[in-house]
């Protein structure tokens, strides 16, 4: 399937068009078959010539296209906004049809035309053609934007030819879209004069105005004075309004016109003292202060009429409001004016908040064990009662009374001025009325404390509290208001503060047996805590899943710290399949293979505890793998992790889930409430409701709060910048010019296998020629990245220091193991996936000996988890996951509770080449890593053959001298 691209057509029409140019139809079809189905049938045919690459430089080609006029256009960027592919029906299987990055932008670029038009930031002209047209008038925060859209222009948007206004005619053209699909005509019969004629065609259909020329002209002239008003918000200073309330039970609020310095808010100058003097402290940044302050209040009429009343004074310095005209000023121009870029003050005192609902709840008898002896689980019932609340305080029922006997929207309520919406208030005062208590489950609580009301209420929530356990639960703070629960008898170790307070929250969750996830960071001892739990109370066999590579570390951790307890290890070809004699163990240890292969002898135990570490094993909730663990049986399931999220926040999804079903709703519910909103929008709103949620079963501490630990050295993070030998950089250039003609001309699957393996064999050339040609010749003296490692591993020796070196690369890591061994003289360990568990525990008890082999190769995904070696202070990323949390997850093999000395993490990047660009990718993105780029390097498969070709590129500065 080919790849969608898009342009704003010269005609003001939205071109489709696919990279491998395939045939207009196919594109209609597709979009017939997609999400685009309903506006498919909208498009028209046709052609479009471009410049695109050929293979030595840019060239015209005639592309077939689909077209959409201006209102399909907005239909169909509202439904691909925030989409990387297309799905479509292919006889009865989906498909998916990646969209390139000009389709996106222009996607995102419909969406500020909207949010202009929704702001009000829009303004009527009349072009030079005598056509009435609606423009966006941005408010001074809007220009960063706007330069910053303008800067992010993908290059294929420019295809058309150099038409660097196409941006602008675009978000114009979509900009008038949008608000003549929000007005309705309001016109009817023959227009009378010119402004008439002006306003009918901005409202219909029609855009051309039919007037006499010299008629078009003056108003021209007029609305061009208008909109460069509109548009010249001073960059220095700015009218501020500050809104006072009366003092005692007076009628009378005044509005006070103050300036305000831009770049300092806290300087701010009364408009009185402006008058005065020409000489105000604002001299300085604006040569006419009066005139300055005149004109802004001039723009802000414009947005707030009842400022014209002012403004008939010569020199206005505020007006005075009864308290309907304060309340109207606080909903409805307060918000306006800042949403323009004037500055609004409001009272200390003003509560924003309105009526709403607050929930109370209370949890009889003790954590563990409730009336009539039944353990308390999600589906547990606690008793509640609603009450009404304005802003953030419940209301007694006089207080109500007296509410609802009062006219005015604001009212004075306990020294502070609310507003009242009467309709909000007789909807709350019924919503109580008809919810006389009750009980509820423990899920609808901590789902009800998020903010999620009954849907019978159509009022928001605007806290919830409880006494009892609930009352802990819900306080988000539950490690750190429990009593420390006493280290059992038989733990041999001493528990830090941080951690007690771990298995203190594990203990109190484990009493009411509800799910809990611990993300602590790698190496604060998750193992440790999760084994103190068990030995404070087996009461049967606990269950432990986790990866092949840290089996013996658990089997080593229980045997040093809790080696009272009966440890069974489920694992090997020649493992005991018999469920007895598990059920008679306090810990059974097995791995996410072993246990979806023998899920139903599993099935047959009773497990007091069902335990997951390495947690993102099962983010994917679809495969069998996570189906076969969420069937075992456990009266409390627990989820260790140091990243709930890698990519998306399905994943945190699919742990909570795990641990405490239902709790999130189902995976289509909580992509609507959740996901989107937030990985797409980034709403704040969304992710505060999200954590309220999650807040209480999971438990995040990071190795960096000064708080959690306190002794914990340094990490010290570098690039290693490495050059290619004169060999290397003639393999990588023949490896791009082959692979590159192959990618253009392919598509689909295949095309993303090539990627792929191109870049798999990019990076086997910055490694050495011989990991890319497999020759078996020698290694020294062929490979800048090479050199470096032996540099930086003879410093490292010669201070009597240990390293730690991860490479994703299996074979490399055999090329390197030997040859290491040769250069220093002496042993080097290598791990990688083949390791035998035996083999494995040994490597990590010489390692961590005093005596022990000092350099440690690890292939990423065998040595990358669950490993305890604190003996190096130095890590090397001989070549990069491109995933940062994959590399961080590495790194804290080292970096963790033990490690004395600060770690020095190097990564190698060979300079001029895709690593360096794809390290700049991910620099930029560093933010939403977690959620925009994927485990591995699918993501970049989706990249257009431009931009690939500008990834892979060998720059100059590649090579050494």
């Amino acid at each position: 399937m080919f790849v969608v691209h898009a342009v704003w057509s010269a005609g003001n029409r939205l071109a489709l068009w696919g990279e491998d140019r395939p045939p207009a139809s196919a594109i209609v079809d597709l979009l017939a078959n997609s999400a685009v189905n309903g506006l498919a049938h909208k498009a028209t045919t046709g052609e479009l010539t471009l410049l695109l690459p050929g293979r030595t430089r840019l060239a015209r080609k005639v592309v077939p296209a689909v077209l959409f006029d201006i209102d399909t256009a907005l239909g169909v960027l509202d439904l691909l906004r925030g989409k990387l592919f297309l799905e479509y029906d292919e006889g009865g299987s989906v498909g998916c049809a990646p969209l390139g990055d000009s389709v996106r932008f222009l996607a995102e670029l419909a969406a500020t035309a909207r949010d202009f038009v929704a702001r009000r930031r829009v303004a009527p002209t009349l072009t030079g053609d005598g056509s009435a047209r609606w423009v966006p008038v941005p408010a001074v925060p809007d220009r960063e934007r706007l330069r910053a859209l303008a800067a992010a222009v993908p290059p294929v948007l420019r295809a058309e030819g150099d038409r660097p206004e196409a941006l602008w005619d675009a978000l114009f053209a979509l900009t008038d879209g949008v608000v003549r699909q929000v007005l309705e005509p309001w016109l009817s019969g023959r227009p009378a004069t010119v402004t008439e004629a002006w306003l009918a065609a901005l409202t219909g259909p029609d855009a051309l105005v039919s007037a006499p020329a010299a008629e078009l002209a003056s108003l021209r002239e007029t609305l061009a004075g208008w909109e460069h008003s509109a548009a010249e918000a001073s960059e220095e200073v700015r009218v501020c309004f500050r809104l006072v309330p009366p003092e005692d039970d007076e009628d009378e609020w005044p509005l006070e016109f103050l300036m305000q310095d831009v770049a300092e808010p806290s300087l701010v100058v009364g408009a009185a003292e402006v008058w005065r003097s020409e000489t105000s402290v604002f001299g300085r940044h604006v040569e006419r202060p009066q005139e300055a302050l005149l004109t802004e209040l001039g723009r802000a009429s414009r947005l707030w009429p009842e400022l014209d009343e002012a403004l008939r004074s010569a020199a206005p310095t505020g007006l005075v409001m009864d308290t309907t005209g304060a309340y109207l000023f606080l909903r409805g121009a307060a918000p306006v004016l800042a949403q323009a870029g004037f500055g609004v003050l409001l009272p200390a005192t003003w509560q924003a908040g309105g009526v709403g609902l607050k929930l109370t709840g209370s949890s009889p008898g003790t954590p563990g064990v409730v009336a009539g002896g039944s353990r308390v689980n999600m589906a547990s019932l606690v008793d509640y009662r609603w009450q009404v609340a304005l802003g953030d305080q419940v209301l007694t029922r006089e207080e109500l009374a007296e509410l609802a006997r009062a006219k005015a929207p604001l009212v004075r309520m306990r020294g502070q001025w609310v507003e009242v919406d009467h309709i909000r208030l007789r909807k709350a005062l019924a919503f109580v009325d008809r919810q006389d208590g009750g009980q509820m489950s423990v899920a609808d609580l901590l789902r009800t404390g998020s903010g999620l009301a009954p849907a019978d209420a159509d009022l928001p929530v605007v806290g919830v509290e409880a006494t009892g356990w609930v009352g802990d639960l819900l306080s988000g703070q539950l490690d750190r208001r429990l009593e420390p629960v006493p280290a059992p008898a038989g733990l041999a170790a001493t528990l830090r503060p941080y951690q007690q307070r771990g298995v203190s929250w594990l203990a109190f969750l484990d009493d009411l047996r509800l799910g809990a996830v611990l993300a602590d960071d790698m190496g604060l001892g998750k193992t440790l805590q999760t084994l103190t739990l068990v030995l404070r109370d087996p009461g049967g066999p606990t269950l432990l899943i986790c990866p092949m590579s840290v089996v013996g570390n658990w089997q080593r951790e229980a045997a040093r710290f809790t080696p009272d307890l009966t440890v069974h290890v489920h694992h090997g070809s020649d493992r005991l399949r018999d469920k007895d004699i598990m059920a008679a163990a306090d810990l059974v240890i097995t791995t996410y293979a072993v246990a979806t292969r023998d899920a139903e002898l599993l099935s047959q135990v009773s497990w007091r505890r069902v335990v997951l570490d390495e947690a993102q094993n099962i983010k994917n909730s679809a495969t069998k793998q996570s189906a076969a663990v969420r069937a075992l049986p456990a009266e409390q399931r627990i989820a260790l992790t140091g990243t709930p999220v890698e990519n998306r926040l399905a994943e945190l999804w699919s742990i909570v889930d795990f641990v405490n079903p239902g709790l999130l709703g189902t995976l289509s519910a909580f992509r609507e409430k959740f996901a989107v909103p937030i990985e797409r929008h980034q709403d704040e709103d969304a992710a505060a409701r999200l954590k309220k949620i999650t807040g209480p079963l999971l438990l995040r501490r990071v190795k960096t709060d000064p708080t959690i630990i306190g002794d914990l050295p340094e990490k010290i993070e570098m690039n290693v910048l490495c050059n290619l030998t004169a060999e290397q950089a003639s393999l990588y250039q023949a490896v791009v010019d082959d692979m590159l003609v192959k990618i253009e001309n392919s598509e689909g699957i295949e095309r993303r296998g090539l990627v792929l393996a191109t870049m798999t064999k990019l990076k086997q050339v910055c490694n050495h020629p011989a990991h890319l040609l497999k020759d078996g010749t020698r290694l020294a003296g062929r490979s800048g990245k090479l050199a470096r490692l032996e540099e930086i591993l003879e410093e490292v020796l010669a201070s009597g220091e240990k390293a730690l070196c991860f490479t994703q690369f299996t074979e490399f890591g055999s090329l390197l193991s030997g040859h290491l061994a040769n250069r220093f003289g002496q042993e080097v360990l290598y791990l990688h996936g083949g390791t035998a568990k035996r083999k494995r525990d040994a490597m990590v008890s010489a390692f961590q000996s005093d005596d022990g082999p000092p350099i440690f190769l690890l292939s990423l995904k065998a040595g990358g988890t669950g490993l305890n070696l604190t003996a190096a202070n130095h890590v090397i990323h001989v070549d990069r996951w491109w995933n940062p949390a994959v590399e961080d997850q590495a790194t804290d093999r080292a970096f963790r509770i033990g490690q004395r000395r600060n770690v020095q993490v190097r990564k190698f990047v060979c300079v001029g080449t895709l690593e360096e660009r794809i390290d700049e990718l991910i620099e930029q993105k560093k933010s939403l890593s977690r959620m925009t780029i994927g485990t591995g390097e699918n993501w970049l498969t989706e990249l257009s053959t431009a931009d690939l070709r500008e990834v892979f590129a060998l720059s100059a500065d590649a090579v050494s001298e």
